[in-house]
């Protein structure tokens, strides 16, 4: 039974996205939508482990949906003691044939750009778009925006009252209006890939099927926009990012370094087409770099080369240092830190690391450079610091433990040399 759930679970992941996006197209009510697309996910999780999942699972979850809604408006109509609007009833029943996936993908690509209207915060559109292209949970999304899941909650309570009070149109915009929503909806994406190739909870060093959604999504974005630098910059960033995947866990689940990896399990035919979605990207922009331009440049530079001896640290600082100065942020920061440190001035990358907002990469960053002084009784305290709110069971945490036991070993080392210096 067990097997049967997570195939149910499965399927309507996979669908249940696409399904949101056509229901809220249909109703224009983003709370409607995903209240009936909920009530038809707890419906199929009653039927399908005892019928099995049907031949057209998307077919079946998008009717019943939209028998769902019908229910819910007629108990909203039932409550209020008046009539609703009868069109979205009208619009509902209607029989008709399930969309075609290019229509899929069209509702889809509406819902990005209404998550990402000018009328909601920038943190606000991040936090909606997860929520409704990703189904993350308030907690998952409160990890990824670094605020509670309170706040969370209401952010997004509020985002779709706005949505529906302002009547925000559920469209991809017109030309004219792309330059206001273009950079948050290649946010959205990005921020989508971030949250399934880094994880905030759970066990998983990386969640495969996210950071698919994010591909996909970008791919999206690309083929309608195939003209605009900034979604081929995004779109190459993740594949550039996707194609080093495979090599990042060992055959026993653990985390490989990107200097111990196994090239040959990268995936070169993403790594070519990143690579030639950035030049285009470049070309279209005349070579005037954007953040997303620069971080596929730095990703690039490290997929290009057939070793790690053979990464050209210097170009990847300079990188570093021009993106920090146009779109500075922590992660930005740390990445300059680290390029630094590679080119063989771990003194200037502490001094920089100074300047850098703490948080538990800092600290693991931190104990990294004094271990390479030789300084591994200053280096444990930091992975200490660095493993207080790692998740319980996961890669990166059994990592970070293995080093600062590392760490340890070579402090005792050097503590037992000091008190018995060596006799001539």
């Amino acid at each position: 039974m067990d097997q049967r759930y997570d195939a149910v679970a499965e399927t309507i992941r996979i669908e249940g996205t696409r399904i949101l996006a056509t229901l809220i197209r249909t109703v224009g009510d983003v709370q409607l939508a995903e209240d009936a697309v909920q009530e038809a996910t707890l419906a199929a999780l009653g039927a399908w482990p005892v019928t099995g999942v049907p031949p057209e699972p998307r077919a079946w979850l998008t009717v019943t949906a939209r028998r769902k809604a019908i229910d819910i408006i007629r108990r909203e109509q039932a409550r209020a003691g008046k009539e609703r609007d009868g069109s979205e009833l009208i619009e509902l029943t209607t029989t008709k044939e399930l969309e075609a996936d290019d229509v899929v993908q069209d509702d889809l690509l509406r819902l990005i750009f209404t998550c990402c209207h000018p009328a909601l915060s920038p943190p606000t559109r991040v936090a909606l778009a997860l929520r409704t292209l990703c189904g993350l949970s308030s907690a998952q999304i409160a990890g990824v925006l670094l605020t509670t899941e309170i706040a969370t909650t209401k952010r997004l309570t509020r985002a779709r009252q706005k949505i529906a009070a302002a009547r925000i149109p559920y469209r991809v915009p017109t030309e004219a209006e792309l330059p206001d929503r273009l950079p948050a909806v290649c946010a959205v994406i990005h921020s989508l890939y971030t949250a399934g190739h880094a994880p905030v909870e759970g066990e998983a060093a990386y969640d495969v099927d996210v950071c698919a959604e994010a591909i996909r999504l970008g791919e999206l974005l690309h083929s309608l926009l195939p003209d605009q630098p900034m979604p081929s910059a995004v779109l190459a960033l993740l594949l550039l990012t996707e194609a080093r995947r495979p090599a990042r866990l060992d055959e026993h689940g653990e985390v490989v370094t990107l200097d111990l990896q196994d090239r040959g399990r990268w995936d070169a035919d993403l790594i070519a087409r990143g690579v030639a979605l950035l030049n285009d990207s470049l070309q279209r922009s005349n070579r005037q770099a954007d953040a997303y331009q620069l971080q596929a440049a730095i990703a690039a530079e490290h997929d290009r080369v057939p070793g790690y001896t053979a990464t050209d640290w210097r170009e990847i600082q300079r990188l570093y240092g021009l993106l920090v100065e146009i779109a500075p942020s922590p992660a930005a920061q740390l990445g300059q830190v680290v390029a630094t440190a590679e080119t063989g001035d771990v003194t200037s990358a502490l001094a920089q690391l100074d300047a850098v907002p703490r948080s538990p990469r800092w600290h693991a960053i931190r104990g990294e450079l004094l271990a390479r002084q030789g300084r591994y009784a200053e280096a444990v305290p930091e992975l200490d610091e660095a493993l207080a709110s790692a998740p319980a069971n996961h890669p990166e945490r059994a990592h970070r433990e293995r080093r600062r036991a590392l760490f340890r070993r070579h402090a005792a080392e050097q503590s037992r040399a000091a008190e018995h210096p060596p006799t001539s």
